[in-house]
């Protein structure tokens, strides 16, 4: 079958033809020529491009029956959430939508983390953090920062698969550099055209991906980043007293998420190598990761959930580092307190204004 082969301009996008008078390849719409046999040396360097080449090693160990024997699975009839805890726990609130959950069976049929980052921050903490970010919003409903309210935050080891790769990495970039000038009554501008070419390794370790669809990833991410070196290996004791959300996306279905994340980092340190000029524009890149592996960890996280007005609220704090994060709702009756206070005030100062400076 017949291939039909179109080289675009780099300056404008259009179809560049030859030119047999310049004896050269030209674009009739910005009139730019090109060396043809610089375009020789460019369908080389695609045809030796390597495709994308990505593969996981992901995590196998299971639970052993001791392990789980004193662990059971309260189940939410709201949201449908599986969180794991210690025979001893007593909560009765699901962290993620407020409402009451219920033990239903025992821990089975999960793999066993790999690590564990034990909370270092304690619900005093987390309360006092809380009480620090809600300080000063004076829309913010009652209900919020009510001691009471703010004792039901929770802690909760949260399912996270991190991965590790090497990195082999070939970039294209067209980038730009304008000049101007001006000569008597015109100004003129010459832009000049690069192709830029890099190539290079990486290593990445640890890139986290939560594996929970009840949390969500802009929150979790937001919270990062967790020290690993904190990290110890798993045992069961360290659920003692806490949540530990069961994970709902395996290592496997998580993968994507995580070369998203490899590929945006890759980028950006390949992009952050051609600085001086004007403008960068990524053409064309082939990524191939070396030694993938996933492993499996629980991350200590403070979890605060509250229901107002049929909407959900949530806040989650690091449970090692304090970073918190959350959105918050307006009290609409308190919103308009403080409008009509505002509008009285700047009524008083108008007609303050008007009486000194035309009436008196």
């Amino acid at each position: 079958m017949a291939q039909i082969i179109e080289y675009k301009c780099p300056c404008c996008g259009g179809i560049i033809e030859f030119d047999s008078d310049t004896q050269k390849m030209k674009c009739p719409y910005c009139e730019t020529t090109f060396d043809p046999s610089a375009l020789m040396e460019m369908d080389e360097a695609l045809n030796q491009q390597k495709p994308d080449d990505i593969e996981w090693e992901t995590p196998q160990t299971a639970f052993s029956e001791a392990e789980t024997e004193n662990m059971g699975v309260y189940t939410c009839h709201s949201c449908g959430g599986e969180i794991i805890a210690d025979a001893n726990t007593g909560a009765t609130h699901c962290p993620f939508c407020g409402n009451p959950v219920v033990l239903t069976s025992r821990f089975s049929g999960a793999l066993k983390p790999d690590y564990v980052i034990p909370f270092k921050l304690n619900k005093e903490d987390a309360k006092a953090a809380l009480k620090k970010h809600m300080s000063g919003k004076k829309l913010l409903p009652r209900l919020f920062s009510k001691e009471s309210h703010l004792d039901e935050i929770k802690g909760l080891y949260v399912p996270f698969w991190l991965y590790g790769a090497d990195v082999d990495a070939q970039f294209n970039f067209h980038a730009t550099r304008t000049r101007m000038w001006r000569h008597g009554n015109r100004e003129y501008t010459e832009t000049t055209h690069f192709r830029l070419e890099r190539s290079g390794g990486l290593s990445f370790d640890n890139v986290p991906v939560d594996g929970s669809t009840k949390m969500d990833d802009a929150m979790m991410e937001s919270i990062e980043p967790f020290d690993m070196s904190a990290a110890v290996p798993f045992q069961t004791a360290y659920l003692s007293g806490y949540y530990a959300d069961k994970y709902d996306v395996d290592a496997s279905a998580s993968i994507g998420r995580a070369n998203e994340r490899i590929k945006n980092s890759t980028t950006e340190a390949f992009s952050s190598t051609t600085s001086g000029y004007a403008t960068v524009v990524p053409e064309g890149s082939s990524i191939q990761v070396h030694n993938g592996k996933a492993t499996y960890a629980m991350y200590p996280v403070w979890l605060l959930t509250t229901n107002y007005r049929g909407k959900t609220y949530q806040f989650a704090m690091n449970g090692q580092t304090g970073k918190l994060v959350g959105d918050m709702p307006v009290d609409k009756s308190l919103y308009w307190k403080w409008y009509a206070i505002y509008a009285a005030i700047c009524s008083a100062i108008s007609w303050l204004l008007l009486y000194f400076f035309f009436l008196r």
